[in-house]
């Protein structure tokens, strides 16, 4: 009876991590639209990208306050190095479509908006204190899963 108990237990632990939800952001892949070393005081600023935003996954399967489907590697990679200006870190995106923006920052937490840029449109995410590390970016299409042509724009001194 205890060797079946221990098998019932086994396989139910078994089922449990075979169950257990994939989250869609994989930060490990290489970005679709290239990677930018840039150090505090970096010129060009700003430094600008054209991505086309959207993908297929919902981005709300990563984190619940992220809107939007993306791809499942980032769109851009950030390798930054703070400098002591005390310059924040302004990350956002500009396109005719409403689309999102999702960060994983190099403390490994996610910042993700949706119309919190210029005149409340576009998404911008601002680092007040940026660290030094990787900025992996997810440019989003809100609502669908198509595609937009959009321009990443990365600064200290600028946002869109």
């Amino acid at each position: 009876m205890l060797h079946i108990t221990r098998v019932l237990a086994a396989t139910a632990a078994l089922a449990a991590l075979v169950a257990a939800p994939a989250f869609a952001q994989n930060y490990s892949h290489n970005p679709n639209y290239g990677t930018v070393a840039l150090r505090s005081g970096f010129a060009p600023d700003p430094t600008l990208v054209t991505v086309q935003s959207g993908g297929s996954i919902n981005a709300e399967t990563r984190n619940s306050a992220c809107k939007g489907f993306i791809t499942d590697a980032p769109d851009y990679r950030v390798n930054f190095t703070a400098g002591s200006a005390g310059l924040p870190l302004l990350i956002s995106a500009a396109s005719a479509a409403d689309v999102t923006l999702i960060v994983n920052g190099p403390d490994g937490q996610w910042y993700c908006d949706d119309d919190g840029g210029v005149a409340g449109l576009n998404p911008m995410v601002m680092f007040a204190a940026p660290g030094s590390g990787q900025y992996d970016i997810w440019v989003g299409t809100y609502g669908n899963a198509s595609n937009q042509p959009s321009t990443l724009v990365v600064s200290e001194l600028y946002s869109r």
